[in-house]
């Protein structure tokens, strides 16, 4: 045996290579007699669920869009691909060309982002048949907003990653599509939210809320319709609003979610919760009567006084004229009886300074001082009470009128009526949660019977309709400057309405910012409540037969008017024409001031004044 065949080499060879073959013949053995386990599939991703409308009609459903990408130096004749893609596509021919010129030396490049399922679907047959192999296609998960613009800021927007960035779409994340890594199977299903606001009465209503967009000018505009019973908003509306199909190029204006996330101050509407705050506590009756000389007056020590202008002499009123009248001077004073600790602890109470904890991201705690405050001075109480200096969200108002409507018991509002399994099974369903009360009965039942005044007799008469009963508050509320204190120009116009008085069922309330011209609620946002309140009434199949009506033959008899005399003391002028009263202005002895035009509204000075020599008398006609 020569060198290269050592016998002690090849018997080591020879043992190692029978090692392994013994091994080899173990693992195969092992296998051989192991019983074959069953094949476990992977669960399949997680979809998205559904958003729908009370009444199952679809607000944002899960769909499949696709980025098209091509690697460009691939391409040979330029001219043909383009020609025959760019149908599918949407594009012009000379677009795909320039952006493969463009990109000629690179090694891919997006034709196009988002095509649609259809889109997608003609363009691969196209690629298929003409063999364009270096066409290539990223599916990722989408969504179609079926209405477009309808509730958008509600609805919210789905982005590129699956993920909501915006409202429902957002805050709903983790029912809509649960993570996949729950280990519970059914928890990890998508599900389907069902909405409480119904799709055409939204779509009625924002008909109206874009018309009064267009006729007032108004910079923005929100509304909210909610049950009274059971606190479901039935609408939300936040104008200008985005279509939820184009949101990359929606305006910032169009993405705010008003109602929830923008923060103001009231107005006189806030004076029906001072007047509840004080009814509550038994510190007014409803026969006290407060004088109004057009400006409420408090002095405090070291002689520093605090003015606040109403906007006229009313003389002397009861809290429900004052609320009739919007009167500032008789609220002040009405202020003056509840302490400054009692007052606010009974805003809080009614939900102002706090998350309304409605199912929508970013919402406002807006803003109520402390009566320890270094920011509390002798003016915020009857600032306060007048809807100033303090700063509250539009779902903050609806739930403070909750309890008013609710015979003193507040509701939690809701955007969620149910949710809903894959299999169509109720996962969650929506009763009414009542909070504490904050107003007795007898409270609320006031308050509302004063707002029904307003209505029929006041500055909310413009919302006034025949056959139904509305409580109605007005106000308008001068906006912040950006330069510090208050703008000569931008005016916040608002009303709340509480249907029908009798057994209500209804809250409506809008607000008109920044309206151009005419500014005063009780123009230009009362009329708005009386059509939205109609198309309401008649949506939802409500009895009109509520308010008082009269049955006549249908003949009418216009009797000649007749002259008014004055006696010792000035009578109510109250409801009578332009022409009834236009024999006054000859009176020897007196001047009449006749503002505006229609049906005396409110007069200066009172009924019951004692008639003096050439005394003035001011009538404000509407």
């Amino acid at each position: 045996m020569n060198e290269f065949f050592n016998k002690k080499a090849l018997i080591g060879m020879l043992a190692v290579f029978g090692i392994f073959v013994i091994y080899v013949l173990v693992l195969y053995a092992k296998l051989a007699f192991t019983p074959v386990s069953s094949i476990v599939s992977s669960a399949p991703p997680v979809q998205r669920g559904s958003i729908v409308d009370r009444n199952g009609k679809p607000l944002a459903v899960q769909t499949n869009f696709y980025h098209v990408g091509v690697t460009p130096h691939l391409v040979r004749n330029k001219a043909q691909f383009a020609d025959d893609v760019s149908g599918p596509l949407g594009m012009e021919s000379s677009d795909i060309m320039r952006i493969l010129e463009q990109n000629s030396a690179a090694s891919f490049v997006y034709l196009k982002k988002k095509i649609t399922q259809t889109a997608y679907a003609e363009l691969k047959k196209i690629t298929d048949a003409k063999g364009y192999v270096y066409v290539n296609y990223d599916r990722i998960p989408g969504r179609i907003y079926p209405e477009n613009a309808l509730a958008s800021q509600l609805i919210g927007y789905m982005g590129d990653d699956g993920k909501g960035l915006a409202g429902i779409e957002y805050s709903m994340q983790s029912y809509l599509q649960p993570s996949e890594k729950d280990e519970n199977a059914k928890e990890s299903q998508e599900k389907n939210v069902y909405l409480t606001i119904d799709a055409n009465l939204q779509y009625k209503l924002e008909e109206i809320a874009r018309d009064t967009m267009r006729t007032t000018q108004a910079e923005s505009m929100m509304l909210i319709a909610a049950d009274a019973k059971n606190g479901e908003i039935l609408s939300y509306i936040s104008l200008p609003s985005a279509n939820l199909n184009e949101y990359s190029y929606a305006s910032v204006a169009e993405t705010v979610d008003r109602p929830a996330m923008e923060a103001y101050e009231p107005g006189s509407v806030f004076k029906i919760f001072t007047v509840s705050v004080a009814c509550d506590q038994g510190l007014i009756r409803q026969d006290d009567s407060f004088l109004c000389d057009g400006m409420y007056e408090r002095r405090i020590k070291g002689g520093e006084a605090v003015r606040i202008k109403c906007l006229d002499r009313h003389g002397w009123l009861t809290a429900r004229d004052a609320l009739k009248y919007s009167c500032n001077d008789v609220l002040g004073q009405i202020s003056d009886r509840i302490s400054d600790d009692d007052f606010i602890a009974k805003i809080r109470a009614l939900g102002f300074g706090q998350r309304t904890e409605i199912e929508l991201p970013g919402e406002t705690y807006g803003s109520v001082k402390d009566s320890d405050s270094a920011l509390w001075s002798v003016r915020s109480k009857p600032t306060i009470a007048i809807g100033q200096e303090i700063s509250v969200s539009a779902l903050q108002m609806v739930q403070a009128a909750t309890a008013i409507a609710n015979k003193g018991i507040p509701l939690k509002l809701t955007l969620v009526k149910r949710i809903t399994n894959k299999d169509g099974s109720v996962f969650y369903e929506h009763t009414a949660v009542p909070k504490e009360r904050v107003l007795k009965q007898s409270t609320a039942e006031y308050v509302l019977s004063c707002m029904e005044t307003t209505a029929t007799s006041g500055t909310g008469s413009r919302a006034r309709l025949n056959d139904i009963s509305l409580g109605v508050k007005t106000g308008t509320a001068q906006m912040a400057s950006k330069s510090g204190g208050y703008s000569t120009t931008d005016f916040l116009s608002n009303c709340m309405a509480i249907f029908p008085v009798e057994d209500p069922q209804i809250i409506l309330y809008i607000v008109v910012e920044k309206a151009k011209g005419e500014t005063y609620a009780g123009r230009i946002v009362a009329p708005v409540i009386a059509k939205a309140a109609d198309e309401i009434i008649d949506y939802l199949g409500m009895s009109r037969g509520d308010a008082a009506s009269l049955e006549h033959s249908g003949k009418i008899s216009i009797s000649a008017a007749r002259p008014i005399i004055l006696g010792k003391k000035l009578p109510d002028f109250t409801g009578l024409s332009k022409r009834d009263i236009m024999n006054l202005v000859n009176s020897n002895g007196i001047q009449v001031k006749i503002n505006g035009s229609g049906w005396v509204k409110s007069q200066n000075p009172a009924p019951g004044t004692p008639v003096t020599e050439n005394m003035i008398i001011e009538l404000n006609l509407e």
